[in-house]
């Protein structure tokens, strides 16, 4: 599938691909457009613009959005993952999960690095992404193993 977000992509929009090709489409596509272009006439999935449905929508981020448009709310790692995206992306929220702020800071650091070259900032970010959810995964197994009735 082709999907389709605004260019100069930082935080979700790099996020999101990362989510798309683990979990849902592994041989997706990603074009990056203007931000001024309208997302009803764009050939592909549009994801993380104004409007759509994997977007910001009731209270979520686009990656959280994607999680629960694909049904992987049921992987707690995600879940994670996704309120640490949500930090990174909107930082005004006052339930922002303690690993945002960095995650904000180097998302923006590879934005500046590789300005509008929107294809290589994401091959760049995969590891980092992949890193943070193994991340996710022992804090889950470390919470499940604290909370364990014996």
């Amino acid at each position: 599938m082709k999907w389709v977000t605004r260019e100069n992509a930082h935080v979700e929009r790099v996020a999101c691909p990362w989510l798309i090709l683990r979990f849902i489409d592994n041989e997706a596509e990603f074009e990056f457009v203007s931000r001024h272009s309208d997302p009803s006439t764009l050939d592909g999935i549009p994801f993380d613009m104004p409007g759509v449905l994997l977007g910001h929508r009731e209270g979520r981020c686009s990656f959280e959005s994607i999680l629960c448009e694909y049904n992987l709310t049921d992987n707690e790692a995600l879940v994670m993952m996704g309120k640490i995206i949500h930090g990174a992306d909107i930082p005004i929220d006052d339930d922002l999960a303690e690993e945002s702020a960095g995650i904000r800071a180097i998302a923006f650091g590879y934005m500046f690095k590789y300005g509008l070259r929107d294809h290589e900032k994401l091959a760049a970010q995969m590891e980092l992404y992949d890193a943070l959810y193994m991340y996710c995964q022992e804090r889950v197994k470390k919470h499940r193993n604290l909370n364990r009735v014996f």
